[in-house]
Parts: structure tokens; C-alpha cells; sequence
């Protein structure tokens, strides 16, 4: 892009980074619970490619270069997860392997909510990521089906909240636990 030419403003992509990281978590958490009949997490693989990670990644590079160090960390590096996880989903690596991916990845989510200056809700937002990323890691290395469908729910939690959060910015809706701004109610940092 040219210098004289916009990327985009950091509200609008935290907003749709906000929307992304909720969808996908939403369809990630309900294939693990098991409600809907029929439906598992790995059919969610397509949305956590390319919702989760291409547009969470390219929206984290925009806000890179709009100056959001927070968000670009957040969407890039959440966008590499879904990628990543979605790429692996079927299978091609050890549960053991895939367990450490999970710790791994619970560590960014970790940093995420200890450092997101958007208050409580966004912190919550990346609090519940990390639970859910946490027992799902354990599910995996314990093999409990029961740890996973938890992890399920935590997940699908999250998705609604940051689905909330970027709703709530683009419609002005007040917030209870952070402040709804024009930079996003989620991962603004």
C-alpha cells in the first residue's frame, strides 16, 4: 500500500478481529460440547482456517501498522492459532503433541488477558480463552472426553462474549464490565 493511503481504521478492524475471534470460537466450542447433534469440532475446521486465522492474521498486520501493538499481538497471533490448529485437525500429529500446542497457545491467551487495557470484559475475553485452551490441553494428555466438552463450553462462552464486545461497539450499546469506544470492546489495548 501507499504511504498515502489508509490501511484502514484501527476501530473497524479490532471491531471485525472481534467479530472472527467470537465465530470461531462459537463454532470451535459448540463442535466440542457435543450439543448439536451431529456436529463436532471438526467441522469447524474450515472457519478456523479461514475466518479464524487468514482474516484474524491480515486484520492483526492492519493493526500493526495503525499503531495497535495489543491488537495486531492479539489477531496475529490468534489468527496463526486457528490456522495452525485447523491445518493439524485431522489428526496429523500426536495427542501429546497436540497438547503441547494447546499449552502453548494458552500462554499467548495468558499474556492476552493479564496486558488487554480495555478492562474487565476484555480481560474476561481472554481469560475464559485461556481456560478453555488449558482444559482442552489437559483433555488431550488425559484423554477425558469430559475435560474436552468442558473446555467446549468455556470456549463457546468466550465466542459469545467477544461476539458481544464487537456488537456492542458497532451498535453503542453500553458495556457492563469495560468501556464500549470506537476502537473495539474487546482486544482494544
Amino acid at each position: 500500500m501507499d504511504n498515502g493511503v489508509s490501511a484502514g481504521s484501527t476501530a473497524s478492524t479490532s471491531t471485525l478481529g472481534n467479530i472472527a475471534l467470537g465465530l470461531t470460537l462459537l463454532a470451535f466450542g459448540i463442535g466440542h460440547t457435543g450439543i448439536v447433534s451431529g456436529v463436532t469440532a471438526a467441522d469447524s475446521v474450515s472457519l478456523a482456517m479461514f475466518v479464524g486465522g487468514l482474516a484474524l492474521f491480515v486484520l492483526g498486520l492492519l493493526e500493526f501498522r495503525g499503531g495497535n501493538g495489543f491488537n495486531g499481538t492479539a489477531f496475529a497471533g490468534l489468527g496463526a492459532f486457528w490456522f495452525t490448529w485447523a491445518n493439524g485437525a485431522d489428526g496429523k500429529v500426536s495427542a501429546h503433541a497436540a497438547g503441547l500446542f494447546l499449552v502453548l497457545f494458552a500462554l499467548l491467551a495468558l499474556t492476552l488477558a493479564v496486558s488487554a487495557a480495555s478492562g474487565l470484559f476484555g480481560q474476561g475475553v481472554y481469560g475464559l480463552l485461556t481456560l478453555s485452551l488449558v482444559l482442552l490441553a489437559i483433555g488431550v494428555f488425559a484423554d477425558s472426553g469430559g475435560l474436552t466438552k468442558a473446555a467446549g463450553w468455556v470456549a463457546a462462552v468466550c465466542g459469545l462474549l467477544a461476539w458481544y464486545g464487537a456488537t456492542a461497539a458497532l451498535a453503542h450499546w453500553p458495556m457492563a464490565m469495560g468501556k464500549a469506544s470506537g476502537r473495539g470492546a474487546v482486544a482494544a489495548g
